[in-house]
């Protein structure tokens, strides 16, 4: 287990190790979530990474009257 210190100005480190794991890059954006007593840090992917996630998904569903 890392052990990291929190800063005067409520700072941390990502240690080497995990951000390798993670593939975390400067600048990548976190989401700092609190959860049961603990902080959280997940990796945001930018939309455009989401793009064909649901390849062969069915799209030709029945709209309702208002809907073009």
């Amino acid at each position: 287990m890392t052990v990291v210190t929190i800063s005067a100005r409520y700072q941390v480190v990502i240690p080497r190790d995990v951000r390798e794991q993670l593939d975390l890059r400067p600048g990548q954006k976190v989401q700092a979530l609190p959860f049961k007593g603990r902080v959280e840090l997940i990796p945001l992917e930018p939309i455009e990474a989401s793009r064909g996630f649901v390849r062969g998904i069915d799209a030709t569903v029945a709209r309702e009257g208002d809907r073009a």
